[in-house]
């Protein structure tokens, strides 16, 4: 992208009152962010999700110093920024209902990367840290690209493991990418720019501030096939990560640790509630190598011939034949279907339930659906 079409970008987001769900609307509606600058207030209204104030917000719009100072700052520090229609923007994340429209990178991010995502608690144990480095490295090894937050404890390990076997790692930030937290992983920070990528949907000078890491949370497990919670408390931050991965149809992975131990009560607790126990990286990848073949091959729409149409077929709403007919192929994963029939993840989740309370569908774990044999 242009600096010129970038501005607009940066100046959109900048507005008081767009949102990544606005924002996303907006753009639908109007195909390029510079026309959105060049609608009337009364046009932008005619979105769901814009008010009359965000509306006069966009169009009275006049920051634009602060906005090229911005561009050539982030020119200066070696720091892109990739919007969500650039074709290195994370696939996986693009299934995501509330992704981030800008990506500040720092490094590189590659359509290639088969991501990972390995998160637990900043007061790791030194069982947890060795367990995460080990199996960070062999995941590393097997051409796996490693994601996590760059806290202190597990996050921290699981880069340098991946970092170790000479592999690629992504460290997600709740904070600009100038300001680096904690402060002790300056070192990390630049390891991990040189051979993957450092990156934050947040501005430059934006602090680390503590709603920014539920925000960063749903990146990580986002642009993820899968999240392995090492080491996570009853409270912990990285099981509000893992839940974001299920409700994102990602799989969850956990690692036991002591039943005498308060750090592991959650990853015990994740276990007994169905996620994945890890003993070693194939437990992993017999999960995640079938998704990698249904995520590059996006299945064909099978055609309407109106043969063979069973009887629950005729009793359906537009968008309950859409994904009927999708799955009349096989069975799929939810990202499959999102990328097939162009349904918004939360309101593609809603249409399924109620498909399964018709007993029309059936959902399988990790978020597999096909139709019921008897319908």
């Amino acid at each position: 992208m242009n600096r010129q079409d970038l501005k607009y970008w940066l100046a959109l987001k900048e507005a008081a009152g767009v949102g990544n769900v606005a924002f996303l609307e907006l753009l639908a509606a109007f195909g390029s962010v510079p026309a959105i600058f060049a609608a009337a207030v009364s046009e932008l209204t005619h979105i769901r999700t814009i008010n009359k104030k965000t509306a006069e917000n966009i169009v009275r719009f006049n920051a634009w110093d602060k906005i090229s100072a911005s561009l050539a700052l982030l020119e200066q520090s070696g720091i892109s920024v990739i919007t969500c229609r650039d074709e290195r923007y994370p696939a996986n994340l693009l299934n995501v209902y509330d992704r981030p429209v800008l990506l500040y990178v720092k490094g590189s991010l590659s359509s290639a990367d088969i991501n990972i995502a390995i998160v637990g608690s900043r007061q790791a144990s030194t069982y947890g840290n060795f367990t995460t480095e080990r199996i960070s490295r062999s995941l590393a090894q097997k051409g796996i690209t490693i994601v996590s937050g760059l806290a202190r404890g597990i996050d921290s390990a699981a880069h340098r493991g991946a970092l170790a076997a000479g592999g690629r790692t992504i460290a997600v930030l709740g904070s600009g990418l100038d300001i680096i937290y904690p402060r002790e992983n300056k070192k990390l920070f630049a390891e991990i720019a040189k051979r993957g990528a450092v990156v934050s949907e947040y501005p430059l000078g934006t602090p680390p501030r503590p709603a920014h890491f539920p925000a960063r949370n749903r990146i990580i497990s986002g642009m993820s096939y899968g999240i392995v919670v090492v080491e996570a408390g009853e409270k912990s931050g990285s099981l509000i990560t893992a839940r974001l991965a299920l409700e994102q149809g990602r799989e969850v992975f956990a690692i036991p640790g002591s039943i005498d131990s308060a750090g592991s009560r959650g990853t015990n607790k994740l276990i007994k509630q169905g996620a994945k126990l890890v003993e070693n990286t194939d437990d992993i990848l017999e999960d995640i190598m079938p998704q990698l073949e249904k995520y590059q091959e996006p299945p064909a729409a099978p055609q309407e011939t109106g043969k063979g149409e069973n009887k629950a077929a005729g009793n359906l709403s537009a968008p309950e034949k859409i994904i009927f007919n999708y799955l009349s192929a096989g069975r799929l994963h939810i990202d499959d279907l999102i990328a097939a029939c162009g349904i918004e993840p939360g309101e593609l989740q809603s249409i399924l339930l109620a498909m399964e309370l018709k007993e029309i569908i059936t959902q399988h774990p990790g978020k597999h659906f096909s139709l019921k044999m008897d319908c």
